[in-house]
């Protein structure tokens, strides 16, 4: 039996057309040969006809090797890049709705929105909506401790991701 090497979280940049079918072409890809897309951001660049993708896909080192190669042979794709180990910007958004049925709660949940930098963007009678940005391990404490108040309701997007502009190395 073969050895599989580590797997790991991979952060995948795709530049691609931007028209119908490209998206699907991409995530059939990944459904037909068994790999399964963690988290993935779709939305134009700075030029309206290419979108840039943003996926997460846990694999080994081969298998990552593997998924690029054949995301360049798709007609619709300009370029793509394997982030992982490059110096790179990263974030999600969390937008969660908290039960707000004290005001101890209220207060609680202000004073944690406050040393996360997070945002509330909505109130009503009995909820606080925030609104977080940060990398994944930020939103991942972030959750962890506003879980005991009483999430009714999240939403998360996924990771977006950029190269620094360092020494010159951009994605185009």
């Amino acid at each position: 039996m073969k050895k599989k090497g580590k797997e790991r979280k991979h952060i995948i940049s795709v530049l691609v057309e931007n028209h119908p079918g490209a998206l699907a072409r991409i995530v059939e890809l990944f459904s037909a040969r068994g790999y399964n897309i963690e988290s993935l951001n779709v939305g134009h660049t700075e030029d309206p006809t290419i979108s840039r993708l943003t996926m997460v896909a846990q694999g080994d080192e081969k298998t990552i090797e593997q998924i690029v190669k054949q995301l360049r042979r798709l007609v619709d794709v300009f370029k793509v890049r394997d982030l992982t180990d490059k110096k790179k910007l990263d974030r999600e958004l969390l937008i969660a709705r908290l039960n707000t049925d004290s005001s101890g709660k209220k207060e609680e949940i202000m004073r944690v929105a406050t040393i996360f930098g997070a945002q509330i963007v909505d109130i009503s009678d009995d909820t606080y909506t925030l609104e977080l940005t940060g990398d994944e391990e930020q939103i991942d404490a972030f959750i962890e401790l506003i879980k005991p108040m009483g999430i009714k309701e999240m939403a998360r997007t996924g990771r977006v991701a950029m190269v620094r502009a360092l020494h010159g190395e951009t994605f185009n």
